[in-house]
């Protein structure tokens, strides 16, 4: 059933058509990723269906009382507010009681013997427990731990745009809405954090529709794709890779019947040169077939970028870092780190947010210092830098100031292919997907993405043998992304990636530095993937090495304390948690026992159903995948809870 219908909706920005005659249906079930080059118009069509921006022409019908959650790139949030008041802001009794109930906890916090705060938490507790509100406490602070928040009470105003942008997420995800939109959502998240948003989102039971660079991703979370290609959309049921393989096909039999019309149309063109005067009805037929094909339009194939960009000659010394070591505020980034890049390595660094690899890029470049060490860069080095921050590409330039003057300022009026030939700046800008339009638009006036591919291509122009990439892939499309990787395999120097993108991570490189504790980066052969392996390898010896010396020192607890433990160890045990710790505590052990009976019952209706209504059963199916999802969800709270308590 469609939940929300376009019917030849147009919009278009005047120095481009973002859609034109547009008609699409979304469903209850999709799980859509949006395709599309950047400024294709993926965002402002997002913006369209969630009712923020305008449509030229055309109608878009919503199916009454279905709730939409947007989630934009670039969230806007109270700075003054807590991490769990941004993410409770929004409407509801629930909402309501949450956010009252965290400010009377406060408040008690710093004055315990307040009589009145007691009474009144106690009021609202009792509340929470009649609306069953403890369990959207639980749920909100799971999915900010998973999204790597942990501060709770942190302003945000004090957080990055990164953590900003977790915090937005959190928010839509805890908003359960019947159509969820999300606006590349992987932007900023670490590679288990997108493991475990991919994880949920195929566990969510509403509608979503997405704009991702991950492919992973798209591949694993979508089962229809929607491509928009220059102002006209077109769907595909299944996944990316299915996509990808219909796509391939489409573009095919299109030239494969452009070239037979082409062949018919030269041998009747011949007809009639040499044919005698159209007289008889038949000849004045044949003479409209011909026109006829003549007037027959076929859509070239999308384009994509052309990287083709000089490079310069590298020297055996490139980088040298020198026990190299970096701190802020005592805390350690990177501590007495040595390597010496050659110009064959392909690297991947990975780690979690703010535990220096920019950090580390800086003094690479040479933007940083190092606090002790030295970096040496070779003599013939060159180094393109691609930063992740746009903000940062945009130093010391005029936004108001015309694309093609950007790039002439780098180039020059023409500019050298890796083949040795000359070009022009525009014909350049037009193999990065820059119309003639566009040339000669103010950089303010381009998307994210266009501003982003604007960027790689100027730093590539300069011609670098050092190429240094931090966060490539947010806000590029997959076309773009594509040729990239291709561009980076015949790359004639070193390469060093900092991305969390895994599919581009197993497209480039060799070799993975991981940041861990105390500021150590350790070194793995291999792209992400083969990563992943030893990563998994490791964990399961120290499993095994834990539960050996845990059941060493039991054996040892066992001897020497032989049960002595008094009454007031066991008072102090429950005490360390707090009030309203222990009181989710307990719910959480009945929600539990709740939803295991739940969960007995509904597989005992699929084993007793006898009649053969297949819809019926699924939805029984469906309905036993969302009681498991949520013993998993309550479960995992009350270990974090137990774990305090023990």
């Amino acid at each position: 059933m469609g939940v929300i219908t376009l019917q030849s909706v147009a919009k278009d920005f005047g120095i481009k058509e973002i859609l034109k005659e547009a008609s699409f249906s979304l469903d209850a079930n999709d799980k859509v990723g949006f395709i599309g080059t950047n400024g294709s118009g993926k965002s402002t069509l997002l913006k369209i269906i969630a009712g923020l921006e305008t449509i030229d022409s055309g109608t878009i019908s919503v199916t009454p009382n279905t709730s939409i959650t947007y989630l934009p790139q670039q969230p806007d949030l109270d700075p003054e507010c807590t991490v769990l008041e941004e993410v409770f802001a929004g409407d509801g009794e629930q909402m309501a009681l949450i956010k009252k109930y965290e400010y009377i906890s406060r408040h008690l916090a710093l004055n315990p013997e307040d009589e009145d705060l007691m009474f009144h938490l106690s009021s609202v507790m009792q509340k929470m427990d009649v609306l069953n509100a403890w369990n959207l406490e639980t749920n909100a602070k799971i999915i900010l731990s998973k999204l790597g928040i942990t501060h709770f009470d942190a302003k945000v105003g004090t957080l990055s745009g990164g953590y900003r942008k977790r915090i937005a997420l959190a928010t839509a995800l805890l908003s359960e809405p019947d159509f969820l939109l999300m606006d590349e959502p992987t932007n900023h998240l670490d590679a288990e954090s997108v493991e475990w948003l991919q994880s949920y989102l195929n566990h969510y039971h509403g509608a979503l529709l997405l704009i991702t660079h991950d492919r992973y991703f798209l591949d694993r979370v979508t089962n229809r794709i929607i491509e928009i290609d220059r102002g006209d959309v077109y769907s595909y049921p299944g996944s990316y890779s299915y996509y990808l393989e219909k796509k391939a096909l489409a573009e095919g039999s299109i030239a494969s019947s452009k070239r037979k019309l082409q062949g018919i149309l030269r041998r009747e063109l011949e007809w009639l040169k040499r044919g005698p005067k159209a007289r008889s009805t038949k000849q004045k037929a044949r003479i409209e077939r011909i026109q006829s094909m003549q007037a027959t339009k076929f859509k070239k194939a999308q384009e994509k970028v052309d990287i083709s960009t000089p490079s310069r000659r590298i020297g055996k010394k490139v980088i040298e870092l020198n026990s190299i070591t970096k701190i802020y505020s005592n805390h350690i980034l990177i501590q007495d780190f040595t390597y010496e890049f050659s110009s064959e390595d392909r690297i991947g660094i990975i780690g979690g947010n703010g535990v220096g690899k920019s950090t580390l890029m800086d003094m690479i470049t040479g933007r940083l210092q190092p606090d002790a060490g030295k970096v040496e860069i070779g003599t013939t080095i060159h180094i393109g830098y691609f930063d992740q921050h746009s903000e940062d590409l945009l130093v010391g330039v005029n936004d108001s100031q015309r694309v093609i003057d950007y790039v002439k300022e780098k180039g020059g009026e023409y500019i050298q292919e890796s083949c040795g030939n000359y070009i022009t700046a525009s014909q350049m800008l037009e193999r990065f997907l820059f119309n003639g339009s566009q040339q000669y638009s103010p950089i303010n006036k381009l998307s994210g993405g266009e501003k982003r591919r604007l960027f790689l291509l100027r730093v590539l122009m300069s011609a670098p043998n050092v190429l240094i990439l931090d966060e490539p892939t947010n806000d590029l499309d997959v076309q773009t992304l594509a040729v990239l990787e291709e561009y980076l395999e015949e790359f004639n120097g070193c390469i060093i990636i900092v991305s969390h993108d895994r599919y581009f991570l197993d497209r480039t490189i060799d070799k993975v530095f991981v940041f861990s504790e105390k500021g150590k980066i350790r070194e793995y052969p291999g792209n992400y993937s083969i990563y992943l392996d030893h990563k998994r390898a490791e964990e399961d010896e120290q499993q095994k090495n834990s539960k050996v010396t845990e059941n060493n020192n039991n054996k040892s607890k066992k001897i020497l304390n032989n049960n002595t433990q008094t009454p007031q160890e066991e008072i102090s045990k429950r005490h360390r948690l707090s009030n309203w710790q222990r009181k989710e505590f307990i719910s959480l052990e009945d929600k539990i026992m709740q939803l295991e009976l739940k969960k007995s019952e509904v597989e005992a209706e699929i084993e007793r159903s006898t009649d053969i209504n297949y819809s019926q059963i699924q939805i029984k199916y469906d309905q036993l995948e969302v009681i498991k999802h949520e013993i998993d969800v309550a479960t995992e709270r009350w270990l974090e809870l137990a774990e305090i308590n023990n």
